[in-house]
């Protein structure tokens, strides 16, 4: 059995291209097709990556054409020159327990891949997706994350995209006790956001979400108030920031909505932080006079800046990592010598390939 990780994510792609493969979770069904025995989507708003098991070895490129077949907004087009990698064997254990830890994340240490790779594989487990393989894979992943967390202090400082998005708020406008701030959608990501504002000093928060209970509930929780999704457009008359992340598969914002809404903005300057993959705001909106706009790509500067205050604590992590690694491999050698010895074949020599004998 051939394990591997097919992916693209912040590292190798920018959010035009990422966002192409937002649709795409729940796509093992298409992979299994293609020839995974076992396959695993995960996909997040900096990361796309298939991780499978199969007999025989299915192309980079055939796992990207099922996911863009998959994929809501995927356009079925080309792959070819798309920035995937790829990682077999101990080189794909390594690369998920980063990824569960979050070494790998745009905002190194933050804590909200671990969730979001706990409900990609709760999902295919249920869809059948998942077997013996990507089973021992992830539940190890899991245990690794959690040491890493434990032992190190890698989430230390600004450790989410929503609060990566407040620090770029603050540094715009210092202090935040005198803006409106309305946050489009109440997911977890807008959840850490809105509570990032709040602990910032934001006196007026609003939100807005196409499901008005969710709004209202996470209003409520975090001492906002509440606004009608069909209404929130005209809030961008009296708010300073707009920090959107919603799951919606096209623009929401766009000149065309946005403009009647500045006529009555002389000098305040409206400024955007769209944190969805798919994006929520469409770039054209950047060209608009008064209106900043800054996508997800654009806080890797600011999530850098906030990466000194963990950047010690990194190798601790990576050698928790290592010993998972070597351990996890020795541990499926082990299984199969002891299956050699009751079948009669004999084992595998080379023990770097062991972990793709699973």
């Amino acid at each position: 059995m051939n394990l591997f990780c097919v992916g693209l994510s912040h590292h190798t792609a920018n959010v035009q291209t990422r966002e192409r493969f937002a649709g795409s979770a729940g796509a093992e069904h298409t992979l299994r097709t293609a020839g995974c025995a076992e396959a695993l989507v995960l996909a997040t708003c900096n990361r796309v990556e298939v991780y499978g098991a199969s007999e025989k070895r299915v192309s980079t490129d055939e796992i990207a054409q099922s996911l863009l077949q998959s994929s809501e907004v995927g356009d079925g087009g080309h792959t070819s020159g798309l920035p995937f990698y790829r990682y077999e064997a101990e080189k794909c254990v390594q690369h998920l327990f980063r990824v569960a830890s979050g070494l790998d994340s745009m905002v190194v240490g933050e804590t909200e891949i671990l969730g979001q790779t706990k409900k990609a594989y709760q999902s295919a487990r249920a869809s059948g997706a998942v077997g013996p393989c990507l089973h021992r894979l992830f539940q190890r992943a899991f245990r690794v994350a959690k040491q890493v967390r434990t032992r190190t202090e890698i989430t230390r400082g600004s450790v989410s995209v929503g609060s990566v998005a407040v620090d770029l708020a603050q540094k715009i406008f210092g202090e935040l006790g005198n803006c409106k701030v309305l946050v489009l959608g109440a997911g977890e990501t807008s959840e850490r956001t809105a509570r990032a504002l709040i602990s910032r000093g934001v006196n007026d928060l609003r939100v807005s979400n196409r499901s008005n209970d969710r709004g209202q509930e996470l209003a409520q929780r975090v001492g906002g108030q509440a606004v009608q999704f069909d209404k929130w457009p005209q809030q961008c008359r009296e708010i300073d920031i707009l920090i959107t992340s919603t799951s919606s598969e096209t623009p929401l914002l766009t000149p065309t909505n946005l403009e009647p809404m500045l006529a009555n903005r002389v000098d305040r300057p409206l400024f955007i932080i769209d944190i969805a993959v798919p994006r929520d705001v469409d770039p054209a909106v950047n060209e608009m006079e008064g209106v900043y706009l800054y996508d997800i790509d654009a806080l890797r500067s600011v999530a850098e800046q906030s990466l000194a205050v963990r950047r010690q604590q990194i190798a601790s992590a990576e050698a928790i990592i290592a010993e998972h690694v070597a351990d996890f491999l020795e541990k499926v050698s082990s299984e199969l010598n002891r299956v050699s010895r009751i079948t009669g074949h004999p084992p595998v020599a080379d023990s770097s390939l062991h972990a793709s004998q699973l």
